[in-house]
């Protein structure tokens, strides 16, 4: 009896190795075992059974790898000891693979983390390259069986090439089917006694079986391929019913045609592929425009200020380019790979390497995309076109997130065991009509009705079409979630949190006034140029508001303290900027939100803002009032009775509140079982966003783009915030809609497939148009409340 390897699950055909109770195949295999258990990583196997791979016997030589220039081309990051590179894995095939890949960093104490995206077989490393050379980190991931391909096209970075293979197999399928109809038509006709075709049927039966033998052994490839990769791993997947309808098709059409019993069926099994490929593309399709929707498209409300001449305008980050000059603040991310013109740089890559440092630049060096700085404003060149595609990728880091989807978990538990159920329904079926009805040929018939409708691809599209077409739906209206989960959890919200400054009111049309001691024009100008640093909202207010023109003035000493104000030196004179305690002035004011000034330890006076709330700010938060609603501001209280007018009964309101105290107030209520939004200005209230189960972000002309959010949403947008709200509820319900149309499809068709009514030619046809109506369906439905809702706003 063969026995099996516990790791890779092949079959040990030489020298068995016993190691802990246990059999394999290799020493390699046993090596890996050991590995995983040593770093108490023994779940990998009862994530899926016989999930591993069988690592290579040949030592690999990726030594190339830790020549400069490849280097260089293959990496997407490396600074300060620590690199990023993507590496594609083909032999990535289930959950065990990912969980895996996604723990190296438990195994090699050089890995800080790692993060795979399933879809595309990559898998992205942050390791420490001082301590660790590139080469060995590809030797590591062969030893675990996980070979990374490295070809021509992954050192240049090239798109991937457009892969046609589908379309070709569709038109070898379409010809063949439409060819053996042809070539079948006769002999249906054929019972007038026309000799000519009974004399020449044999042939007719010849060329239908050539014509059908690409479509069997081509055509249908990808099928055998899934569902024997699957079933080497002890996997049973829907590709498995499919495949065993093929054969059942296949070589009862060729008993039949060679007794001379009939024609067989040559020409439902080339319809069928024919068919199930069409569905096949379309889904593909649809994914590709979805994604494409996701990270080219639909560019967040991110602004960036360009330097233009010595001018400075807030522009997308969409629309800069290469060689243009920008100006990056304290807590700012740098949206595309620059070089430092001026300004003292210290860079947080946390959002890229998920470890806060900070690193010192100067003028001349290479700053990456998605580094943050920490302290004065700088002056970038950038060298590299912004990449989209790079910022979603960063704002969707593991890092960041928060919880899985519960739909996906619903989905993929039901995946699992419907297969079990339809080759169960299959076997017994296969019996009644055997020898109940004692029909051989109806049997065969049944069989493969039954494995081609049953199909659970309806049901997995249901989630990721309907979420992902209120994706689409909300980013036209400019509210960006960062992942289908996000919507998921908006559906839950129980409680929700506001923020008051840069959140409820529009920066620009504060009306602003000074009182005090008059600052002269060189003040002023240092005033301003310190201001610049800062994108807090009232920062950005004053620095509007106060009328002389600067230029670019280097400020040592820089401090921003979150809550409180900036300090900063500026030639031999020392500003401090922000609230009466910070600056210690004993004026402390409670009936205005002010901006304090103090220079050389002397106070000099303050800026009095009264705030302008967003138009339609009322009707917007008194349409929530069936949740219950949190003000926290870090002002003083002196607007509570404007607020009281604004907000619906029962509110709370907390002033004079840290980013410290917001975080721990959001911290409360989760305790107490709510599940909180918080909206905030992305800057000063990056923790409490973090720590909401929805972190949405309000961005007017200012860099919003956090790691800390869930959600960006345009400021002028903000009156839409209960109609997100709705749909986000809507969502769910069209999914447990589509749900159910799925079920009913598969009950129905199942049971007209069991009675011997379906055949599989209709099955083959009804299985992607199952998919085509649930998809068609979903997005006509979410389109339809989408446009409904924001009409009636």
């Amino acid at each position: 009896m063969a026995e099996n390897c516990f790791h890779c699950g092949q079959k040990i055909e030489d020298v068995k190795i016993e190691f802990d109770q246990k059999i394999f195949c290799c020493n390699g295999c046993k090596t890996v075992f050991e590995i995983l258990n040593q770093n108490n990583l023994s779940n990998y196997y009862e994530l899926n059974t016989k999930a591993g791979i069988k690592p290579e016997s040949a030592p690999s030589h990726f030594e190339f790898l830790d020549t400069p220039q490849i280097f260089e081309k293959i990496i997407d990051y490396s600074e300060d000891g620590i690199t990023l590179v993507t590496f594609k894995i083909p032999v990535i095939h289930c959950s065990a693979c990912v969980w895996l890949l996604e723990s190296l960093k438990n195994i090699n104490k050089n890995i800080i983390y790692s993060t795979v995206n399933f879809t595309t077989k990559t898998v992205q490393i942050a390791y420490r390259h001082e301590a660790y050379k590139l080469s060995e980190l590809a030797n590591f991931l062969t030893d675990l069986g996980y070979k990374p391909i490295i070809n021509l096209e992954t050192v240049d970075k090239k798109p991937e090439k457009i892969d046609r293979t589908l379309i070709i197999k569709i038109g070898i399928a379409g010809f063949a089917f439409g060819n053996i109809m042809l070539l079948a038509f006769p002999e249906f006709l054929g019972q007038n006694g026309d000799t000519w075709l009974e004399q020449y049927n044999h042939l007719f039966r010849i060329l239908m079986f050539v014509l059908s033998l690409p479509v069997m052994l081509y055509c249908a490839s990808d099928y055998y391929k899934s569902a024997w990769g699957a079933l080497k791993h002890g996997i049973l997947n829907i590709d498995l019913p499919i495949v065993i309808g093929i054969f059942a098709l296949f070589f009862r059409s060729c008993y039949e045609a060679y007794e001379g019993l009939s024609n067989g069926y040559f020409d439902s099994l080339c319809g069928l592929l024919f068919f199930m490929l069409l569905g096949k593309y379309f889904q593909q399709r649809t994914y590709r425009t979805l994604a494409f929707d996701r990270d080219y498209k639909s560019f967040y409300p991110i602004a960036v200020t360009r330097i233009d001449k010595g001018k400075q305008e807030n522009v997308l980050i969409s629309n800069l380019h290469v060689g243009d000059r920008i100006l990056i603040r304290n807590n700012e991310i740098i949206p595309a790979d620059s070089i430092l013109i001026r300004g003292q740089a210290y860079i947080d890559n946390s959002f890229i390497t998920g470890e806060s440092r900070l690193i010192e630049k100067n003028s001349g060096e290479k700053i990456y995309a998605g580094g943050k700085q920490i302290g004065t404003a700088l002056e970038l060149e950038i060298i590299k076109e912004v990449n989209q595609s790079y910022l979603t990728r960063l704002w969707n880091n593991e890092a960041f997130k928060k919880e899985d989807s519960v739909l996906n978990t619903i989905t993929n538990n039901i995946s699992k065991y419907f297969v079990v159920v339809i080759l169960t329904i299959t076997v017994l079926s296969a019996l009644y009509w055997y020898f109940v009805e004692k029909n051989t040929s109806q049997m065969y018939q049944v069989i493969s009705a039954i494995l081609i409708v049953a199909c659970p691809c309806a049901l997995a599209l249901s989630a990721p079409f309907t979420i992902g077409n209120m994706m689409r739906v909300f980013g036209n209206k400019k509210f960006y979630v960062k992942d289908a989960v996000t919507i998921e959890k908006l559906s839950k919200i129980g409680h929700i949190v506001f923020d008051k400054t840069g959140t409820l009111t529009v920066n620009k049309a504060a009306k602003i006034s000074y009182i005090g001691e008059k600052l002269n024009e060189t003040e002023l100008k240092k005033l301003k140029s310190l201001l610049q640093n800062s994108s807090h909202p009232l920062s950005r207010s004053l620095y509007d508001f106060i009328p002389v023109a600067t230029d670019y003035t280097t400020v040592s000493e820089y401090k921003e303290i979150l809550g409180k104000g900036i300090k900063g030196k500026i030639d031999n004179d020392y500003l401090l900027v922000g609230s009466s305690s910070f600056v210690n002035d004993e004026k402390l004011l409670q009936q205005e939100t002010s901006v304090h000034i103090s220079i050389n330890g002397v106070n000099k006076g303050y800026y009095v803002f009264q705030n302008q709330y967003r138009a339609g700010i009322t009707q917007t938060i008194q349409s929530l009032h069936s949740y219950p609603i949190t003000l926290l501001s870090g002002d003083n209280s002196s607007e509570r009775q404007v607020l009281e007018n604004i907000f619906p009964e029962g509110t709370i309101m907390e002033f004079n509140q840290s980013p410290q105290d917001k975080l721990e107030y959001i911290k409360a209520l989760q305790l107490k079982g709510e599940k909180v939004m918080m909206l905030g200005d992305g800057l000063n209230d990056a923790g409490a966003l973090k720590q909401a189960n929805v972190g949405v972000a309000i961005s007017d002309d200012v860099n919003s783009f956090t790691p800390s959010s869930d959600a960006i949403l345009d400021g002028n947008n903000f009156t839409f915030l209960p109609v997100y709200l709705k749909l986000s509820k809507t969502a769910m319900t069209i999914v447990v809609l589509c749900f159910f149309i799925s079920f009913c499809y598969n009950i129905i068709g199942l049971s007209f497939a069991v009675s011997g009514k379906l055949s599989p030619l209709v099955a083959a046809i009804l299985m992607p148009v199952s998919s085509i109506s649930v998809v068609t369906f979903t997005t006509l439905t979410t389109l339809f409340v989408g446009y409904k809702a924001f009409k009636s706003q």
